[in-house]
């Protein structure tokens, strides 16, 4: 059979295999030029605003402090709700100290988030519900819980999650970073965890539609040496 032919039939197949999954590459890679990481990250919906640090606040020697914990990994001083604070990242997990009195603060309750998710959130809308979440939904499953979930009635689908032992604001989530993700998925061809682009599928699509443009290349060539042949 001559090679023309074998290259037409290549192509046709191939153009069946990889044709569905270009039009999400290029829808996919389209939404992702178009709109801003950062208005995908959120930053115009929520972020933190931390207050100028009083050293001279401060009584509790951070020796002192770390000296309580064992296996200190990570140690920080940051100010929350207008209180300074020492954050101790230890071996059994993240505390909060005041840094005034020494004195190791309880896990915040729901009074202390709602405060917090309102001083995060810079959008219009109303905080609409406050949950402890032990069991995380799937835009934050790589995440650590225990996570506070503060859902904002704001048109954009606006959820905050929130640590309750350090009061963090640890992921921003909101409609236009859900079809993000989506469009994500489709795009490294990754339906599980949506975050390996080395997976076998991604490369035998990639692999296709290397073959199906160079199978339309041979296909040029011979047509126009047919033509310089007639």
């Amino acid at each position: 059979m001559k090679p023309a032919i074998w290259s037409r039939r290549l192509h046709k197949w191939l153009g069946l295999l990889v044709g569905i999954q270009a039009l999400f590459w290029m829808a996919s890679g389209l939404y992702m030029t178009a709109i801003s990481i950062e208005i995908i990250h959120g930053d115009h919906l929520a972020h933190l605003e931390e207050g100028e640090l009083r050293p001279a606040k401060l009584v509790a020697p951070p020796a002192q402090v770390t000296s309580q914990y064992a296996g200190v990994t990570g140690f920080r001083l940051k100010q929350s709700q207008g209180s300074e604070l020492y954050q101790v990242r230890h071996a059994d997990g993240v505390a909060l100290v005041n840094a005034r009195t020494g004195q190791r603060l309880a896990p915040l309750d729901e009074k202390a988030v709602r405060a917090l998710a309102l001083s995060y959130y810079q959008g219009e809308g109303e905080l609409e519900r406050l949950q402890l979440l032990t069991e995380l939904p799937g835009e934050v499953a790589k995440r650590k819980g225990p996570l506070w979930r503060a859902e904002f009635s704001d048109g954009n689908g606006t959820t905050l999650y929130i640590s309750p032992s350090t009061g963090e604001l640890v992921a921003k989530r909101h409609t236009l970073w859900r079809i993000f993700d989506f469009l994500w998925m489709l795009h490294i061809m990754d339906y599980d965890t949506r975050d390996n682009i080395n997976n076998n599928l991604l490369r035998v699509a990639a692999t296709a539609g290397t073959l199906f443009a160079f199978s339309g290349i041979w296909l040029l060539w011979f047509s126009f040496r047919r033509r310089a042949t007639a």
